[in-house]
């Protein structure tokens, strides 16, 4: 007899995770191995509180629509933790998947996501429930798999936000260009906690460096003294300067203390969130310091549209993500427990990809940094070896996108009370949550 699966998403989204649920979705509801396919409504926190709306019931119009609705508001996510020593947590858990028939529980997101995944479905299995674990990777920061590219090559989300700033650099250079007799620097903060891709997509808009364009890494130690010769050193040949710089980047002589950084439940910076950013902290820097040229520095940190900007998407991220999530319900189906689906490139000079699995085990919680050799000597620059892997990416096309009345047609998920599994269980409080 078919068992059901329950399928959700944790961490920040992205222009595409959608597109990589719709992907699952689609798939399971026509294999005979699958039966209901729930949501957890916001993610692990709505598997605690036996919260899962049926996906199943679900119009087949409004699932399709996935694909071009940015984000995560369908059925949400959530930053929870499942911590040692929440027992009760881990308990409930179990509770929830033996009073919903759940054989396959697949997790979308990060390499915190994936050790849910991994831990949870572990669990199960050690309790005599034949639950599949498997993962869906997303990330916009591309840090989920191994240095060597050989289990994971990319991240859908990565190419969708890569793109936003190629086009956003293109479109601040003309700014810098137009008003730089007053503003001759032009700071901007990408995202990334600490792991470069997102700031070293920069390069794409100018893959010939004609620009003067710094770009600082978070991998790459660097103070206030080296930035700001290097700032002048290039207004001195320039007039002008556009600096990125990751939102995680630790300046030496310009730290930013520690009351001023606000962190989610698994400890990371939520940056968009502090009272400061490292940009505008930068920004303050260089004016005191003062300039090589006339005029100010100035500063533009672009918030989590960055991440969920649809019109900017990939077409290529946007493929790929449905079939890395197609992947994981075929990997479900066939109760191949404990993987990841992954994307592998098959041909670096004339792009080619497959699908694939990754142990769990191998990249649950496990940070992928920026290689060290695709930054340049100058610590000011990424080089031509990443040019070669970003560029197939970001794609050629723009997404088409559905429109009604001049506004973007997004779906639009039933979520009234009937849609959602019957609750068979007491009401639940996580205990990370309780007061």
């Amino acid at each position: 007899m078919a068992k059901n699966m329950i399928v959700a998403q944790s961490g920040g989204p992205s222009a595409v995770i959608n597109n990589t649920v719709r992907g699952i979705v689609e798939t399971a509801r026509q294999m005979d191995e699958i039966g209901t396919v729930y949501a957890g409504w916001h993610g692990i926190e709505g598997v605690l509180k036996e919260e899962l709306l049926d996906l199943s019931k679900q119009s087949a119009e409004e699932i399709a629509l996935l694909r071009t609705t940015p984000a995560a508001g369908s059925f949400g996510t959530c930053r929870y933790k499942l911590k040692p020593g929440q027992d009760e947590d881990f308990d409930r858990v179990m509770e929830v998947f033996k009073a919903h028939d759940i054989g396959y529980f697949c997790y979308v997101g990060g390499n915190d996501s994936m050790h849910t995944a991994y831990t949870v479905a572990n669990l199960a299995r050690e309790r005599g429930l034949d639950v599949c674990g498997l993962g869906g990777p997303k990330t916009i920061d591309n840090d989920v798999g191994d240095s060597e590219f050989k289990l994971v090559d990319h991240t859908p989300g990565y190419g969708s936000t890569a793109r936003y700033w190629a086009h956003y650099i293109q479109q601040a250079n003309e700014e810098n260009r137009g008003s730089c007799p007053a503003d001759p620097v032009l700071v901007l903060q990408a995202m990334g906690r600490k792991i470069g891709y997102i700031p070293a997509a920069a390069r794409l808009a100018d893959p010939n460096r004609e620009m003067p364009l710094q770009i600082y890494l978070a991998e790459r130690e660097v103070t206030i003294d080296q930035i700001h010769e290097n700032v002048n050193n290039l207004l001195k040949e320039r007039g002008r300067a556009i600096v990125v710089v990751s939102e995680g980047l630790s300046i030496t002589g310009l730290e930013i203390p520690e009351e001023f950084i606000v962190r989610d439940s698994f400890g990371h910076p939520t940056f968009s969130s502090s009272k400061i950013t490292v940009g505008q902290m930068l920004t303050n820097a260089l004016n005191d310091r003062g300039l090589a040229v006339k005029g100010a520095a100035r500063c533009n940190v672009p918030g989590t549209h960055q991440r969920n900007d649809m019109v900017y998407a990939s077409t290529v991220d946007l493929e790929e993500s449905y079939y890395v999530g197609q992947k994981a319900a075929l990997l479900a189906g066939a109760r191949e427990h404990g993987y990841m689906s992954t994307i592998l490139r098959t041909d670096w000079d004339n792009y080619q990809v497959k699908y694939d699995k990754a142990p769990l085990s191998e990249v649950a919680e496990k940070d992928r940094k920026f290689p060290s050799n695709w930054i340049s000597e100058c610590g000011t620059d990424v080089t031509d070896d990443f040019v070669k892997y970003a560029r197939p990416l970001i794609g050629d096309n723009w997404v088409s996108v559905p429109m009604i009345d001049g506004r973007l047609r997004l779906s639009q998920l039933d979520t009234r009370k009937e849609m959602f599994a019957s609750q068979k269980l007491d009401a639940y409080v996580p205990q990370a949550d309780r007061s």
